[in-house]
């Protein structure tokens, strides 16, 4: 059967027709409340990553580093140490377990939830966290790995609870 010249493309289309196809409406404005949605689930691809590490520290000392989880700043005496965000929320998660082993499945599924990432990713990121304590080096060490298992931390940490924080912040404002 030949179309005449008056058909459209969809009319030739060798699929049956759908509702979906027949509402496709290409305008110029854009909906910014759109969210791209997997066809297999009813969640987002993209979804903003919640922080839980951060709300469950408030300050912790080890050797000579100083964390600051509410701020996401890692201090070495009163100097700033440069590090990544993924690396540095490797370290909370192992100083919220310090002592227990932490499975790579754990840290990956905290460190990048909802993204599948290849576990080299891991081990560059904690490379670079040991790159930045030093870890092994001058009698220090921090982390320690399980071959095929996980990551610990074994370095006698002082935490700051978050009332004693507030107290702190207090005094320092009365002070000065």
């Amino acid at each position: 059967m030949r179309a005449s010249a008056s058909t459209t493309v969809l009319e030739r289309l060798p699929w049956p027709q759908t509702p979906a196809l027949a509402q496709l409406h290409l305008e110029p404005r854009l909906d910014v409340k759109r969210v791209v949605q997997s066809p297999y689930t009813d969640k987002p691809f993209f979804e903003k990553r919640t922080e839980p590490a951060r709300a469950a520290l408030t300050e912790v000392s080890f050797g000579p580093f100083r964390l600051l989880p509410s701020q996401y700043v890692l201090l070495e005496g009163d100097k700033r140490v440069p590090l990544g965000s993924r690396a540095l929320e490797i370290l909370i998660v192992l100083l919220e377990r310090r002592g227990k082993l932490v499975s790579n499945q754990e840290l990956m599924s905290r460190v990048w939830p909802n993204i599948f990432v290849a576990p080299a990713n891991l081990t560059v990121h904690i490379s670079a966290l040991r790159r930045a304590l030093r870890d092994g080096r001058n009698g220090n060490r921090f982390i320690i790995n399980v071959h095929g298992r996980g990551y610990s931390f074994v370095a006698p940490v002082a935490v700051v609870e978050p009332a004693e924080s507030a107290a702190d912040e207090n005094r320092a404002a009365l002070r000065g």
